[in-house]
């Protein structure tokens, strides 16, 4: 089956990070209509470090435009029209972007295959995610642990052929100065008279020519040794760079990816030790081997011999220097995250990590690290643990309606370290992940909705910060029920059902259909800028004080679904007509941010509870004052659900007072519990459940 297709069928974290593999760079719309032609390539036959494979990728650019023309071509219809449209934009975008450098498309598009067929191997090794995780886990080390062992192998290789080179030449150096002593000898005979000379001189010539023979031979042979020795060594620099790239730009990238969205309530990022000796395995055998290139240079000094030996041994150590580079400056990562809403004027606390700084003794040199607070648009120009305090700042000229809330910052860490001695300094940097910074509590909401869109939807490599205006709806769906259980700390997360009841809030729409809603897409306005109809809030701060509500007051009814929630007064109203007098259930406030109403068959539903009420008394004694509650939807006794959260009795009067009790009353229904099998119909209430008059209730000490 092709890759594309299986793709296509990924569920939860793995389709998001398949996702995330696109964007301006390479469309997903450019895989999906060209899937076939793009996984037909030999894209892998390019080498990427040889230049002159750049005619081989320009033929690959130019064809993945003409393929596109000729998908555009083909549109008909209104619909054809706009992708015909999209598609020959898609082509002109790519034209600009690669022509200049069409080895980067060649990289770019082996990334997305290369992922896509890891993502797709990780979901079918296993019907459970788990296992086909640990599966495809295991398979990833086995194959690095693999290359890491080749590397072992070539280097202790390069070792040997290296050491024996050093013995011939210490070998051709004796004789070449006993050749320079027979020269001497020669010279020497001039002060001898002739018959001397006569019977030592054939002696001396015949002796020299054999070693000066000897020489020449031992020349050449040197020669070959040393270039036999530099394409091992560029064999051994092609696999550790391919070897880094794997290690660097796919696991670390998707550790900090993880990373990111562990801000959002994802789970934990892990894995950094194991990448921690990835990178220091290979910061040994990159240091071994340019030693052994430093050597060989030493060698050739100590004994020039004419040929292109030189100008290979400065590539090679221009290659590995560029390698080791490469690898100092990143992996220095951001254990730690700082916290993605910063007060002014409050401490905070962040991790930075060195993960090769073992190996290449950095810890013999401790280096300093600075931490800077700096704007998106600083950050754009640029692309050990430490605290700061956040002073004032300097804000940005904010774009349109874009709020104090909606304005990114970041972090820069700075430090240097040297490495060998301080044979090598390297300058290092990194940003921390967007921060914005307010002022006053009551900007929390509206940061961390900023926060929340940043984390679940940018994009690898993005520059600083930019993320898209608009996302599918399922993939916002993933984000905020990746928050809601974080924030909730629950295992129940948000059900197909709650979803739907989130879309019909955020697109004012009546449908139960949730394929109706697959393809729809939601803006930031939308999201957090513009309110909902009929309403002074948007519609993540609506969302968000259902989760304050919920985290501080409802966990425990959450967790035991107790709480349906989600559910609209009409819905409710429905639910609850067939259902015996006395029947009621739970469902979040329409009206009011962070509120929760009982609807019963008595009064439908009764005025929001909010935080505030709650720290007066619980949901659960609430329920168990209003005696007329007799059953949680659809047909659960109360205090069977709820009896194990009620305040125990207050215990007998002490030194002659009784102390007062607090108890909710509905004034209207303050009669003993009414019989159930009277379940009368819906035409018994004097008022209409559509004009939904809510009667007053009130708090009262009991008599």
């Amino acid at each position: 089956m092709a890759v594309w297709i299986q793709a296509q069928q990924l569920q939860g974290d793995a389709l998001h990070q398949m996702q995330s593999l696109y964007g301006q760079h390479f469309p997903i719309e450019v895989r999906h209509y060209l899937s076939q032609w793009l996984e037909s390539q030999l894209w892998d036959v390019i080498d990427l470090e040889n230049p002159q494979e750049e005619f081989k990728a320009k033929r690959l650019l130019d064809s993945l435009i003409q393929e596109l023309q000729n998908k555009a071509e083909h549109q008909v219809g209104e619909d054809g029209f706009l992708l015909k449209i999209k598609l020959g934009h898609y082509a002109s975008q790519l034209k600009s972007t690669y022509d200049r450098c069409p080895l980067e498309l060649v990289r770019c598009i082996k990334h997305i295959l290369y992922t896509e067929q890891r993502l797709v191997r990780e979901a079918s090794n296993s019907s459970s995610p788990v296992g086909g995780m640990m599966d495809s886990m295991s398979q990833k080390y086995q194959q690095i642990n693999q290359v890491f062992e080749e590397l072992r192998l070539l280097t202790q290789d390069t070792e040997n052929d290296l050491r024996k080179l050093q013995h011939n030449q210490e070998y051709f150096i004796i004789q070449y100065q006993e050749s320079l002593r027979i020269q001497a000898q020669l010279t020497s005979l001039a002060t001898l008279p002739p018959a001397d000379r006569q019977l030592r001189e054939p002696t001396l010539l015949s002796k020299r020519a054999t070693v000066e023979a000897w020489l020449t031979r031992e020349a050449n042979t040197l020669q070959k040794y040393r270039l036999d020795l530099a394409e091992k060594h560029q064999k051994s620099l092609q696999l550790l760079r391919k070897q880094q790239t794997i290690i660097l730009d796919d696991e670390l990238i998707h550790w900090k990816r993880r990373q990111q969205l562990a801000g959002n309530g994802g789970p934990p990022e892990g894995g950094l030790d194991i990448l921690q000796s990835w990178c220091e395995k290979l910061a040994e055998t990159i240091w071994q081997n340019r030693q052994q290139i430093r050597r060989a240079e030493h060698l050739r000094q100590q004994l020039p011999i004419p040929g292109p030996i030189e100008e290979l041994l400065n590539d090679l150590n221009s290659t590995i220097t560029d390698i080791i580079s490469a690898l100092v400056t990143s992996t220095f990562i951001i254990e730690k995250q700082p916290p993605q809403v910063l007060k002014t004027q409050t401490k905070f606390v962040a991790t930075v990590r060195l993960l090769v700084g073992g190996k290449l003794n950095v810890h013999m040199n401790p280096p300093q690290v600075k931490a800077t607070i700096i704007s998106e648009q600083q950050a754009k120009k640029m692309f050990v643990c430490c605290g700061a305090s956040l002073k004032r700042i300097k804000r940005s000229d904010r774009r349109g309606a874009e709020s104090v809330t909606e304005e990114k910052f970041t972090i820069l860490f700075e430090s240097q370290f040297s490495v060998g001695g301080n044979e090598l300094v390297f300058q290092v940097k990194t940003l921390s992940l967007p921060v914005v910074v307010i002022v006053h509590g009551s900007q929390d909401n509206n940061a961390t909705a900023t926060v929340l869109w940043d984390n679940a939807f940018a994009e690898p490599g993005r520059v600083p910060f930019i993320v898209p205006d608009k996302v599918l709806w399922p993939q916002l769906c993933e984000a905020l029920n990746m928050k809601y259980k974080a924030e909730v700390q629950s295992n129940r997360g948000l059900s197909e059902e709650n979803l739907v009841f989130l879309a019909q809030k955020a697109f004012s729409s009546s449908s139960i259909n949730p394929d109706d809603y697959r393809g729809m897409t939601m803006t930031w306005s939308q999201f957090n800028r513009e309110s909902l109809p009929g309403r002074n809030f948007t519609f993540w701060q609506w969302f968000d004080g259902v989760m304050e509500l919920t985290k501080k007051h409802l966990k425990p009814h959450w967790n035991d679904g107790a709480i349906l929630g989600f559910v609209n007064k009409q819905q409710a109203q429905d639910m609850l007509m067939s259902k015996p007098n006395g029947t009621f259930l739970l469902r979040f406030s329409d009206s009011e941010i962070g509120g929760i109403t009982i609807a019963w068959r008595m009064v439908w539903n009764l005025m929001p509870y909010t935080a505030k009420d709650f720290s007066i008394r619980s949901l659960a004694d609430r329920i168990s004052d209003l005696n007329h509650l007799l059953f949680l939807y659809p047909d659960r006794p109360k205090d069977e659900v709820f009896s194990k959260y009620y305040t125990p009795p207050l215990s007998k009067a002490v030194d002659g007072y009784v102390k007062p009790q607090i108890k909710q009353v509905v004034p209207e229904f303050t009669t003993t519990n009414p019989d159930p099998a009277a379940n009368p119909t819906y035409m018994d209430h004097g008022a209409s459940p559509v004009v939904s008059h809510p009667p007053n209730y009130g708090i009262y000490p009991p008599m």
